[in-house]
C-alpha cells in the first residue's frame, strides 16, 4: 500500500490536536488531593485472643482440652489404682510384723513370770534317789518278756501290713511297666513310621518317574524325617528330573509317565500332570507309614509289656519270699525268747517256793 506526504502530515496534525486537547481538559478538572495518614487499628488484640471466651468457643482449643483432661484422668486413674495396692500391700505387711512383735513380747512376758516362779535353791540331797538291786535271772526275764512282747506284736503287722504293700507295689510296678511299654512302643513306631514312608516314596519316585538319585545323591540320603511327606520338595525334584531329562523329550520313563498321563486327559499341562501325581503318592506313602508304625507300635507294646510284668512278677516273688523269711525268723525269735522267759519265770517260782519253805521252818 502506498501513502501520499499529505495524507502523513494531515494525520500527524490531527494527532497533535487532540493531545493538548486532552490536556486542557485534565488541567481545568484537576482537584487538589490530600494525603491523610491511614491508622489501622486491631479488632482483636492479643490479650483479647486468650480470653476464656475465644478459648470456650474454639473447636481446636476445645478437642486439645478433652484429649488432655481424658489422658489425664486416666494417669491419675492409673496412680490412684497403683497407689491402694502398695497401701493394702504395706498395710498387711504392717499388721504382720506389729502381730508378731505383740506375740513375742507376750511369749517373753509370760517365760519371765514363769521363771520369776521358780524355786533356785534346789540342793542335791533334796533330790530323790533309788538304788534297785537286781539279779541277772530277773533282768534276763524282764528283758526276754519286753522283747518277746516286742517281736510279738510286730510279727503280725509285718505279716498284716507287709502283704498287702507289696501287692500295692505290685499294682503300682505294673501299671508304670505297661506305660512305659507304651511310651516306647510309640517311639518305635514312630521310627517305623519314618523308615517305612521313606522307603515307600524312594520305591514310588523309582517305579513312576524313573528318578534314583537327585543333585548326583543317593534317595535314601535325600530323604530324612522332616522332608519326605513334603508335597513341594518331592514336586521340585521330580520338575528339575522331567526338566533335565525330557526337554527335549525323551524314552526316558519319566517323560512316557507324564505325557501318557497328559494324552489321557488327567493335566492341561506336566506341571499339573506331576504335581497330582506327587500328591497322590505322597498320601499312599502316609497310609502305608501309618500302617506300618501300627503294627510296631502294638507288637513292641505287647512285647515290652509281657517283659516288665515278667520283671515285676518276679521282683515281687523275690520279696514274697523275703517277707515270709523275715516272719519266721522273727516267729522263731519270739519263740526262743518265750521258751527263755518260761525257764527264768519257773526258777523264779521254785526260789520263791524254797524261800517260802525255809520261813516257815523258822518259825516253826
Amino acid at each position: 500500500m502506498k501513502f501520499n506526504f499529505t495524507n502523513i502530515l494531515l494525520f500527524s496534525l490531527s494527532l497533535n490536536i487532540l493531545l493538548l486537547s486532552s490536556q486542557v481538559y485534565n488541567q481545568r478538572n484537576h482537584k487538589l488531593k490530600l494525603h491523610k495518614q491511614t491508622t489501622t487499628s486491631r479488632v482483636l488484640c492479643e490479650c483479647e485472643l486468650y480470653a476464656p471466651e475465644n478459648y470456650d468457643n474454639d473447636t481446636e482449643m476445645k478437642a486439645i482440652m478433652e484429649n488432655y483432661n481424658r489422658q489425664t484422668s486416666v494417669r491419675f486413674k492409673g496412680y490412684d489404682e497403683r497407689m491402694k495396692k502398695n497401701r493394702q500391700k504395706y498395710k498387711e505387711q504392717c499388721d504382720k510384723d506389729i502381730q508378731g512383735i505383740i506375740l513375742k513380747n507376750k511369749i517373753e512376758k509370760e517365760l519371765t513370770e514363769k521363771l520369776l516362779t521358780l524355786q533356785t535353791d534346789i540342793s542335791t540331797n533334796d533330790i530323790p534317789t533309788c538304788v534297785c538291786e537286781k539279779s541277772v535271772a530277773d533282768k534276763t526275764e524282764k528283758f526276754c518278756h519286753n522283747c518277746g512282747y516286742g517281736l510279738g506284736s510286730v510279727a503280725p503287722s509285718i505279716g498284716l501290713l507287709g502283704v498287702p504293700g507289696m501287692y500295692g507295689w505290685k499294682a503300682a510296678a505294673l501299671v508304670a511297666a505297661t506305660n512305659d511299654a507304651i511310651t516306647k512302643g510309640l517311639a518305635a513306631g514312630e521310627a517305623a513310621r519314618i523308615k517305612a514312608g521313606i522307603n515307600a516314596i524312594i520305591s514310588a519316585l523309582n517305579s513312576e518317574f524313573g528318578i534314583n538319585q537327585f543333585g548326583g545323591a543317593s534317595l535314601k540320603f535325600v530323604f530324612e524325617e522332616t522332608n519326605y511327606t513334603k508335597v513341594p520338595f518331592i514336586r521340585s525334584i521330580v520338575y528339575t528330573q522331567y526338566q533335565r531329562s525330557c526337554v527335549p523329550v525323551t524314552r526316558d520313563p519319566i517323560c512316557s509317565y507324564v505325557t501318557r498321563n497328559i494324552l489321557s486327559g488327567n493335566g492341561g499341562s506336566w506341571q499339573e500332570v506331576i504335581k497330582k501325581s506327587v500328591e497322590t503318592t505322597v498320601s499312599e506313602v502316609k497310609i502305608t507309614a501309618g500302617i506300618r508304625a501300627e503294627a510296631v507300635t502294638q507288637d513292641v507294646t505287647a512285647k515290652l509289656t509281657a517283659q516288665n510284668a515278667g520283671t515285676v512278677n518276679v521282683t515281687y516273688a523275690s520279696s514274697q519270699i523275703a517277707i515270709i523269711a523275715s516272719v519266721v525268723a522273727i516267729l522263731v525269735i519270739v519263740l526262743v525268747m518265750i521258751i527263755i522267759y518260761l525257764i527264768l519265770r519257773y526258777r523264779r517260782k521254785m526260789k520263791m517256793k524254797k524261800k517260802l519253805q525255809y520261813i516257815k521252818l523258822l518259825k516253826e
